[in-house]
């Protein structure tokens, strides 16, 4: 049964850093597309970063240009979990994050609409204030 776990969220100031987790159960991060992805109010969810397996435990990570230079995108194998490292805070970054996940199919590129993955966390609140 595949499921995924965020935490991590939090109210911070702008400016400020958090680290958001994904443990995932029942499947190998990699063999899936798994990504982050964000929903602020009123607003449609949108992708924060993308990771891939690109050989025998090596990963290839990707964020949007809104957060690039500001997060990161990595993973422990050992501990099954994703993370989502957010440095540099901006209030417009307040949304509730989620984790997801998608099998790849024969290696394949990832896809980045949340329509193209199958598997979501409950979702983690952070909040940035001025």
């Amino acid at each position: 049964q595949v499921q995924l776990v965020e935490s991590g969220g939090d109210s911070v100031q702008a400016g400020g850093s958090l680290r958001l987790s994904c443990v995932v159960s029942g499947f190998a991060m990699s063999t899936y597309c798994m990504g982050w992805f964000r929903q602020a109010p009123g607003k449609e969810r949108e992708g924060v970063g993308i990771l891939k397996a690109i050989g025998v435990r090596r990963y290839s990570a990707d964020v949007a240009d809104s957060v690039k230079g500001r997060f990161t995108v990595f993973q422990d194998d050992t501990k099954n979990t994703m993370y989502l490292q957010m440095n540099s805070l901006k209030p417009e970054d307040t949304a509730m994050y989620y984790c997801a996940a998608v099998k790849r199919l024969d290696g394949g590129p990832c896809r980045t609409s949340p329509a193209s993955f199958d598997f979501w966390g409950q979702g983690t609140q952070v909040t940035v204030s001025s």
